[in-house]
């Protein structure tokens, strides 16, 4: 029976010294590697003939601002569906060169995903075959889910700010 930590011991067998930062939230196995390594952990998830990772849940982005040169992670949920397992990873880059290699080629399902994650989170998916909006206006020279921009607008006078539980 496939556990998370026979996962963990394939991975560090594969990539000793690549593959880092594990953890188990929720009981879901999760792990970092290298961006230049993204293609090779899913290949050899999706391949070896015990872990047979070869659904791809999700595929997000989230920013972290505070974490210089590792603003941007892409995290793909992966699912080894005979032994109903699922597996967190994740790749950091830096935000002013978010390129990531596509996985398309491997998951189909990560075409859209790769899409909607370039229009609101500005990671560019390297080798994907149609990189371009998928939700918003063409002309839009920012990328809406990155934390860049206040919450609210601090100048608004149509608030009662009692009726958000300030004052």
């Amino acid at each position: 029976m496939l556990t998370n930590d026979l996962v963990k011991q394939k991975l560090i067998g594969k990539f000793p010294k690549e593959v880092t930062n594990f953890g188990e939230p929720y009981g879901m196995l999760t792990f970092e590697a290298p961006k230049e390594l993204n293609l090779k952990v899913l290949n050899f998830l999706y391949d070896d003939e015990l872990l047979k990772f070869r659904f791809l849940t999700d595929l997000c982005a989230v920013h972290y601002p505070d974490q210089k040169g590792r603003e941007l992670a892409v995290v793909y949920h992966l699912h080894n569906l005979q032994d109903n397992i699922r597996v967190c990873f994740k790749v950091l880059t830096d935000i002013n060169q978010p390129d990531i290699y596509t996985a398309t080629g491997l998951f189909s399902s990560a075409n859209w995903m790769e899409r909607e994650t370039y229009d609101f989170f500005g990671v560019n998916f390297v080798g994907h075959p149609n990189l371009k909006r998928i939700l918003n206006v063409d002309e839009m020279d920012y990328f809406p889910l990155r934390k860049e921009y206040p919450l609210e607008d601090q100048v608004r006078i149509d608030k009662d700010d009692q009726m958000f539980g300030r004052g």
